[in-house]
């Protein structure tokens, strides 16, 4: 089966005059948790549901620790996390400080194996 999508009407960001499209947009079929992540891993493993949860948090915590470092976070086979910031321009270098940064975000940038993934993914529409 395929992924599942949905049509959305939207206006044209760059041009709010023109009259709205639709849009495809996944039709979410859920979600997992931690938890959730723990048993499949506990039922794939020697581990017990109790060890995959503290083993994810454990990974949680230390992943926002080294961002918090401005590390790159390389996951191996899963990709990788690192900061990026948004901010406004300044005319010198000098005249850039802190206060030109609007926000920061964190980028994910997935495995070769997540790419493949992607690009093997099948469609059906919802309804």
């Amino acid at each position: 089966m395929g992924i599942l999508y949905k049509a959305l009407k939207r206006a044209n960001p760059q041009d709010r005059t023109q009259p709205e499209k639709y849009y495809a947009a996944i039709a979410n079929n859920g979600s997992s948790d931690f938890e959730t992540l723990a048993e499949m891993i506990s039922e794939q493993s020697a581990l017990s549901p109790t060890d995959c949860l503290a083993v994810l948090s454990i990974l949680e915590v230390n992943i926002i620790r080294e961002l918090r470092q401005g590390r790159i976070v390389r996951l191996g086979k899963l990709g990788s996390f690192q900061l990026s910031l948004n901010s406004g321009g300044v005319a010198t270098e000098s005249a850039l400080t802190a206060d030109a940064i609007k926000k920061a975000k964190i980028l994910f940038r997935p495995s070769s194996k997540f790419r493949e993934m992607l690009k093997s993914l099948s469609f059906n529409k919802q309804g």
